[in-house]
């Protein structure tokens, strides 16, 4: 989902998305996408619904990619660890294209960050970081990568201290 400053945003210290405005969410929601609505799901906090429908999505899905990449977000707000891996590893797998494999890193790299495998994490998204900028990603993603690349090679010296 493209980033709303208005209605969410990427928190710094966990890398996660965090809701500003619960009601955009609410408002969007009857009439969102079904991948939105998993999402939004998601973002809301109703994690078992947000499972169900994703799964449902992915079972009957002909793409895969986008579907597995939403429903690996749900699955970490769960700390559904192992779960979201396989479904990364498979959207890896079947990215295809550089700016996919950029996007499928840079969120595996935030997993291992969610994890606490810091210089896993900070691994994940140089790589990813490298990727946006080959393939000329917007200056907004790259910085994003970039941030959250920091952040885990912040806490990955912390931890080796």
């Amino acid at each position: 989902m493209a980033e709303n400053s208005q209605a969410w945003r990427t928190d710094p210290a966990s890398l996660r998305e965090v809701i500003d405005d619960p009601q955009i969410f609410e408002n969007r929601l009857p009439t969102a996408p079904p991948l939105e609505r998993v999402w939004i799901l998601g973002m809301l906090g109703r994690l078992k619904e947000a499972a169900r429908e994703g799964e449902a999505i992915l079972a009957t899905a002909s793409n895969r990619f986008h579907p597995l990449l939403i429903l690996a977000q749900v699955y970490l707000r769960q700390y559904r660890w192992h779960d979201a891996a396989m479904l990364q590893e498979e959207a890896l797998q079947g990215a295809r294209k550089l700016a996919r494999e950029a996007l499928v890193r840079e969120q595996i790299g935030k997993r291992l960050f969610d994890e606490g495998r810091y210089q896993a994490a900070a691994a994940e998204l140089e790589w990813a970081m490298d990727l946006y900028r080959t393939t000329g990603r917007s200056e907004s993603q790259t910085t994003a990568c970039a941030l959250a690349l920091a952040r885990a090679r912040e806490e990955s010296f912390k931890q080796n201290q």
